[in-house]
């Protein structure tokens, strides 16, 4: 149990809870200024990729899809892009479809 009454969870959490106990901020070397610029470049460029888009769906529609995203235990904003994900990748698969 540490500090906050947390518990490791398995061997291996506690192994890295023990690895995490010898290292000390302070001993860590500051990125240089051009490595600061290059992952604030990344971090940048990473969250310009996500656009916010807002849809008309019927309110019976939105009701199924948020049943179907409980029971697949995600919120139904994150099963929506994963579907809309799927469709544009081409890995969105009719499973009613038989091949042939």
């Amino acid at each position: 149990m540490d500090r906050y009454g947390a518990r490791p969870i398995d061997g291996e959490e506690k192994d890295l809870v023990s690895a995490l106990k010898d290292i000390h901020p302070s001993g860590m070397k500051r990125p240089s200024k051009k490595t600061q610029d290059k992952f604030k470049r990344a971090a940048k460029a990473y969250t310009a990729k996500e656009a916010k888009m807002n849809i008309r769906i019927a309110s019976t529609e939105l009701a199924q899809i948020k049943a179907r995203a409980e029971e697949e235990g995600l919120k139904y904003q994150s099963l929506v892009k994963s579907v809309l994900h799927k469709y544009v990748t081409g890995q969105l698969v009719d499973k009613g479809k038989k091949a042939g």
